[in-house]
């Protein structure tokens, strides 16, 4: 008895026993990991999908005529200078400067909402130029279709992420939240951010 009760301790007190995380990271933290992998490779598979199109078709409306890239490339400006303002905000949330999170983290929420307003702009122009889910005037069904579904997915994430930043901003206000929970916020619009980079590369320049 007195063995096994030994042997059991040291089970318990080991790295994979479920008291206490292997890789030193936090449950939601964790999840938060898991759910950006799954979204990695939705997005991969909405990028691919785009990409074997464009290839099968063999021809493809020219982007520069039909949108405004100024206003684009200033959307993309401004979605990375909303990353850098959240790296402040989980920065000085892990030195606990609690004043300084809440602005970064508005600014942040500001940069995410100039961007949908620009998304909105640039989605009306193109309606308005006859361009449907499926039809438009260029003549190729699938280039309003992955155009409008590829960004629109994007779009809610950046909707989802502005509402979630919101939250965490008011829960930090009360403190109520740990530094980790910013720093989870942060993982989201970082992911949101990177991926926009690769939408604009391939649907926009490429």
């Amino acid at each position: 008895m007195a063995h096994g009760a030994v042997d059991q301790q040291q089970v318990l007190a080991s790295d994979w026993s479920g008291g206490k995380s292997p890789f030193a990271v936090g449950w939601p933290k964790l999840m938060m990991w898991l759910f950006l992998v799954s979204d990695t490779l939705t997005f991969a598979g909405l990028l691919a999908g785009y990409g074997v199109i464009r290839i099968s078709l063999g021809r493809w409306p020219v982007r520069a005529e039909i949108f405004n890239l100024y206003l684009v490339g200033a959307m993309t400006f401004i979605l990375i200078c909303s990353s850098a303002t959240m790296a402040v905000a989980v920065s000085a949330a892990k030195r606990g400067d609690h004043r300084r999170v809440i602005p970064y983290l508005l600014l942040t929420v500001l940069g995410g909402l100039l961007f949908l307003c620009g998304q909105a702009y640039e989605w009306t122009h193109f309606i308005r130029e006859g361009a449907r889910l499926f039809g438009n005037p260029w003549g190729i069904p699938q280039f309003s279709a992955t155009f409008f579904i590829t960004t629109g997915f994007h779009g809610g994430h950046v909707s989802v992420g502005v509402l979630y930043l919101l939250v965490t901003t008011l829960r930090w206000s009360r403190r109520s939240i740990q530094p980790e929970s910013v720093e989870i916020a942060g993982l989201y619009w970082h992911f949101v951010d990177l991926v926009w980079v690769f939408i604009f590369t391939l649907l926009y320049l490429i």
